[in-house]
């Protein structure tokens, strides 16, 4: 049985250290674990997700997919297909252009078509939209389009398409320039490679030729899917004359607005955006994906159209990259690194979405969270004809991390040394430079290692296992770092009787961001947090939000929302201080009321009546937060200002392998993150540990089979996500909580912390238990057993 202690657990033999739990007896609502306000409505159904909506005189619209990998349209036929009975009309790429005469949108390059135009690029790429009263006509009548292709050469390995010949998969490339860290991309012609990034420190020949010990190794991680329980669907409407109304399960509503109003030349008061809670997110519902395609249906045929995904086509939509991995590092005696260079590919598919800004940003951390002095980190985002890959919880930071956690424990097994005491001496502290040259700040890894050494018992006797059960631990430790700049904006109403509501774009997936805003806003005003009501992204009435990803809501928007609170409270407290016969500064905002020190107090309501004479009118709090960041420079990557915060976080995993049958059991998952002040404990530990099962999967089972660009596993009954008897029978997660200077009452995000470190964790608790060393995931048993016949020199499967 799964165990979710803070405190009190099964592991808890050895108290925490004290630093990790600072005292908070001035706070209320902060670093208060309450249910998350939402939670009634989702037990009873009353919850709203786009995924219900319908709206009268609708239609259902289904896609056509491409057969082939890479090749040229020669010939769409739609002829059988409208003659099903029920079909209202059939789209294709040429009526698209009739409304937009270059249909082309993405958030890094303009590169993806709304429907493949001239070409296709990967297999099931949309070709054409079939639009009918009932969604199985659609479907059928979807099947009965015929397209006829002159094939391309293809190229699916993300190495060989970076190299000079190979097949070019896209002619010219236009960069967006919708954000400012992706200004510098230019259009390119001749080459796969979307974006080259480079990070240069110190004197790299120099550091290996003082080096003792030179170790290098490739790592490999496969393609994976973010798999949310709830599809990608999107509705869109004409609401009037001039106006067109986007319902979409999206976790970047204001990024859809600009990206739809650009693609139709309107201003974006013509193009209103409104999601819902969502049932899942984890990146895939990023950017544009159905609303473009959704929009222009409903321009064309002037009624309201709805498209929802398959689980199938999920898998052909937007997946998770694949990278190759070299790392090469130089060693002192001591276990000093002085050294190291990673190169590192990217497999970002057939479109880049946001490929580039995760090659970037995933890759300047691939140093690792070491202070090493000599440093050159490669990162190459490469075009293939596989589905596009984007964002998936982390950015990327989970295939750099399974590569240096993964060689950092074989350095520390060559040198004799505790894979412990190799991490803490080459850790990066507060006051030292970043790879990219960054001053550290607010970074604690000392702790975060001392929270996994007390969870783990790490200096205890470990019983190994024998026969054919073998048992072994393991630990990693990886750093990422917050996307920036971004700009979050919020507004807070103070209604006429009192009450509260919150106006932001940041979206609830499942994150407990309604709950968090809350008890920010509550804490700066004094109420309770159940008291205020959090209003959902709506284009129309929300303000900007870049987006919800990246672990960044409750670091940027938490900012601007604290911020709108003390602007509606300064203006609650003006009103006030006349009525209640004293200053401003002396007044108070506790247990809804304005407090005077003599003890007189007056209401929210009573405030707004002695303002507006009677129940009426409104208060508007306003606040904007933008993150500083410092643009690095093109050659050598460096900035004084990469990132607003880091996440820090830190996995211990006890594992079984069976050797006769290569099935890896994890017995056991210790996972500790660095959140700041936790808003929410109780949400922040359930973080840590979702994360650290999501992670699970993607490590032990996980993997998109392919076969010539076809996905071959593209559903639930042959791509396994983790079930309850995958789940570690002990499964803990600790929070270490040192306020972040610049966070919202301390707080930063944790989202993806839980993420990263779990891959090489269980791969060094691998090693451990049978002393073989894999370097590409997942860890099949099919995998696991292949790499022990093979160091036991006996032949496997077809090899005998």
């Amino acid at each position: 049985m799964a165990t979710l202690p803070h405190k009190g657990g099964p592991t808890d033999a050895v108290e925490a250290p004290s630093a990790t739990k600072p005292p908070s007896a001035d706070l209320r609502e902060v670093n208060r674990s309450l249910p998350r306000l939402e939670s009634h409505a989702k037990v009873t159904g009353s919850a709203e997700y786009i995924h219900h909506l319908r709206i009268p005189g609708m239609l259902c619209g289904k896609i056509a997919r491409s057969s082939v990998a890479h090749g040229r349209i020669v010939r769409i036929d739609t002829t059988a297909a409208m003659n099903v009975e029920g079909v209202h009309a059939i789209i294709t790429a040429e009526d698209i252009r009739t409304l937009i005469p270059d249909p082309y949108y993405g958030p890094a390059f303009h590169d993806q078509p709304i429907l493949a135009l001239g070409k296709v690029r990967h297999v099931g790429e949309p070709v054409a939209v079939v639009l009918a009263e009932n969604a199985h006509v659609a479907e059928a009548a979807a099947d009965l389009i015929s397209v006829e292709y002159d094939p391309l050469e293809p190229v699916f390995d993300e190495v060989a398409a970076a190299k000079p010949g190979a097949p070019i998969i896209h002619d010219m490339l236009r960069p967006a320039g919708t954000f400012p860290d992706l200004k510098y991309l230019k259009g390119r012609s001749g080459t796969n490679v979307a974006l080259d990034a480079h990070v240069r420190r110190g004197d790299l020949e120099k550091g290996f030729a003082e080096s003792d010990r030179v170790f290098e190794h490739i790592f490999h991680n496969g393609k994976v899917i973010h798999a949310p329980f709830e599809p990608m669907v999107t509705v869109a409407e004409i609401t009037g004359p001039n106006t067109l109304t986007i319902h979409t399960a999206s976790q970047s509503p204001s990024f859809v607005r600009t990206e739809v109003s650009r693609l139709l030349g309107w201003p974006e008061n013509r193009v209103r955006v409104r999601t819902a809670f969502l049932g899942g997110g984890y990146g895939a519902k990023l950017y544009i994906k159905l609303e473009a395609l959704v929009a222009a249906c409903a321009l064309l045929v002037r009624k309201p159209v709805r498209i929802a995904l398959t689980m199938e086509e999920q898998f052909y939509t937007i997946t998770k990259h694949g990278a190759t991995v070299r790392i090469k590092t130089g060693v002192k005696k001591n276990g000093k690194m002085i050294a190291r260079e990673v190169e590192t590919y990217w497999n970002t598919g057939a479109y880049s979405d946001i490929g580039p800004r995760v090659t970037q940003k995933s890759g300047f951390t691939a140093a690792g969270p070491y202070d090493i002095e000599n440093v050159a980190l490669d990162n190459y985002c490469v075009y293939t004809n596989e589905p596009p890959a984007g964002a998936l919880r982390g950015f990327g930071i989970s295939q750099v991390v399974w590569a240096y956690e993964c060689q950092a424990d074989i350095i520390a097994h060559e040198l004799g040394i505790d894979p412990i005491e190799f991490r803490r001496r080459n850790i990066l502290h507060d006051g030292r430079p970043h790879a990219t040259g960054t001053i550290m700040t607010d970074v604690h890894l000392d702790e975060v290692l001392d929270q996994l050494v007390s969870r783990m018992d790490w200096h205890r006797p470990f019983e190994r296992g024998s026969g054919e059960i073998r048992r072994g631990r393991g630990v990693a430790i990886g750093i990422k770092a917050c996307i920036a700049p971004t700009s979050s904006v919020a507004l807070l109403n103070i209604h006429g009787d009192g009450s509260c509501g919150i106006f932001c774009g940041t979206v609830d997936m499942g994150q407990a961001s309604d709950t968090a805003m809350a008890q920010i806003a509550a804490e700066v005003l004094g109420i309770p947090a159940e008291a205020v009501r959090v209003v959902h992204p709506d284009t129309d009435v929300t303000p900007y939000d870049m987006a919800t990803l990246g672990s960044r809501s409750t670091y940027h928007m938490g900012n601007a929302v604290k911020i709108a609170a003390e602007n509606a409270r300064s203006q609650l407290l003006q009103i006030a201080e006349t009525a209640l016969g004293t200053t401003a500064e002396e007044l108070e905002c506790k247990e809804g009321a304005v407090i005077s020190p003599s003890g007189a107090r007056m209401s929210f309501g009573e405030v707004m009546g002695a303002r507006f004479a009677m129940q009426a009118g409104n208060i508007i709090g306003f606040g904007s937060f933008t993150s500083p960041y410092q643009k690095p420079d093109a050659a050598t990557g460096q900035s004084p200002k990469i990132t607003p915060f880091w996440m820090l976080g830190g996995v211990g995993a006890e594992i079984e392998v069976d050797t006769e049958t290569g099935r890896i059991r994890v017995t056991k998952l210790v996972n500790v993150g660095d959140v700041g002040r936790a808003v929410n404990p109780e949400v922040a530990e359930t973080q840590l540990t979702g994360a650290g099962i999501m992670q699970l999967g993607f490590t032990l089972f996980e993997e998109m089979i392919f076969n010539d660009g076809q996905v071959v596993n593209a559903s639930f009954a042959d791509y396994k996500v983790p079930g309850m008897l995958d789940i570690p029978q002990e499964i803990t997660a600790d929070l270490v909580e040192i306020p972040h200077q610049h966070g919202p009452f301390g707080a930063k995000g944790i989202g993806e912390t839980g993420m990263f470190s779990v891959s090489p964790a269980i791969g060094n608790a691998l090693y451990d238990a049978i002393g073989v060393r894999i370097t590409e995931m997942p860890l099949t048993p099919e995998r696991v057993l292949r790499a022990i016949r093979q160091a036991e020199k006996r032949p496997f499967g077809s090899e005998r």
